[in-house]
């Protein structure tokens, strides 16, 4: 694995002009110096937290071998650092039970590699493509789908790595819509992500460009007047961001969102289901409706996907079921988002949910409401029969 610990120097040259000369609250509302300053290390956790030996066992094996360690100083300030179940801290900080493999882990659980149709271009659906631009995060979520690629050296892809995927995006005018992810494309240079959404917008077939990021949960410093001027003349994009837990809405955060808003890009959240972080009725409520306050809808509520080591992350499918049926009936509709399973092997996602259909037949369908209340309802041409006298 290449290291990801660089000079101030060298991250400089990455991301744009190094943070000097700031005053320490400048500082830490400069995104730069966010990424600069992220704990990469164990050593660099053991300094701000409390690790449990689990956690420091896990945090040596990542630094040996394994999924990298990043985290901003914004989001490790959300850390309970004397808590091991602060759902904060059990995104982003490793365990040994990364470690071990339980049943039906997977390396690649969606099956990009098998359905890439070019370099760094993954098609799984007809009218769509995946557009993987870098492999660095601000954070590295510890049950990341992509953990066998990112952080593993070469950053930000050039316009030139890119052109066989771009050039098999003009040849397919099917595909109608590109999510552009990595790696999160936020976090690279401004310049260089313009230059890469400019060159999308020359291709008339794309209709919509989608922003894969968790820079607003993570690095909300970035969503900059900088980023937000460069990006509105090529509109429509959309942002496809990734809040978990209620205790990632700080101030900053709900700033970035209203920002985005306010700039005209629609912001749609996915969440992920996480055992010990957010397998609560009562805390996905309490995020939704943050989140639908700042004008972000929640779209999804993602099964985790089984990949390699996340075993003690993942909750049951049941648990997603139960879930969703409290709270069908407690929340607005677009505070509810839908619970999907992105099934392995790469074959699509796959709505879930509480089953509210009693019964069918003869025209007849029996549904059972959130009230536990069964009512039936009569397909048109199929009308009750009129008791006779």
């Amino acid at each position: 694995m290449t290291s990801l610990t660089l000079s101030q120097d060298e991250q400089g040259t990455q991301l744009g002009a190094p943070s000097t000369g700031l005053s320490t609250a400048e500082r830490w509302h400069d995104w730069r110096w966010q990424l600069q300053n992220a704990a990469r290390t164990a050593d660099d956790l053991a300094r701000a937290l409390q690790l449990t030996p689990e956690e420091l066992e896990g945090a040596r094996a990542a630094e040996r071998a394994g999924f990298p360690i990043s985290i901003t100083p914004h989001y490790l300030s959300l850390v309970d650092p004397s808590d091991p179940r602060c759902p904060i801290r059990r995104q982003v900080v490793p365990q040994a039970a990364e470690g071990r493999s339980t049943p039906g882990d997977l390396r690649d659980p969606l099956g990009e590699e098998d359905h890439q149709v070019a370099p760094e271009l993954v098609q799984r659906y007809p009218d769509r493509a995946l557009l993987l631009v870098t492999d660095r995060c601000a954070v590295y979520c510890r049950f990341c789908t992509r953990s066998r690629m990112v952080g593993a050296g070469g950053g930000p892809r050039n316009l030139e790595r890119l052109t066989p995927a771009l050039d098999y995006l003009r040849a397919h005018p099917e595909v109608k819509d590109v999510i552009v992810s990595g790696g999160d494309p936020l976090a690279m240079a401004t310049p260089r992500l313009e230059r890469l959404v400019a060159e999308l917008r020359t291709i008339e077939s794309v209709e919509t460009i989608r922003l894969a990021t968790r820079v607003p949960v993570a690095l909300p410093q970035r969503i900059d007047d900088e980023l937000l001027q460069a990006l509105r003349p090529h509109h429509p994009l959309w942002v496809m961001t990734h809040f978990n837990h209620p205790k990632e809405l700080h101030p900053d955060a709900r700033a970035a969102c209203r920002r985005l808003a306010d700039a005209g890009f629609p912001v749609m959240n996915q969440t992920v289901l996480l055992r010990g972080v957010n397998d609560d009725a009562n805390v996905l409520a309490e995020l939704f409706r943050g989140l639908v306050r700042e004008r972000v809808r929640p779209y999804y509520l993602l099964q985790t996907d089984p990949v390699r080591g996340t075993g003690h992350l993942r909750t049951s499918v049941q648990t997603g079921i139960d879930i969703m049926a409290a709270l069908q009936g407690r929340l607005s509709g677009i505070a509810l988002p839908k619970l999907i399973l992105d099934a392995p092997g790469g074959f699509g996602k796959v709505p879930i949910g509480p089953e509210w259909i009693v019964s069918r037949g003869d025209g007849v369908t029996r549904v059972r409401t959130h009230r536990g209340v069964e009512v039936d309802y009569f397909d048109p041409g199929a009308p009750p029969e009129t008791p006779a006298g």
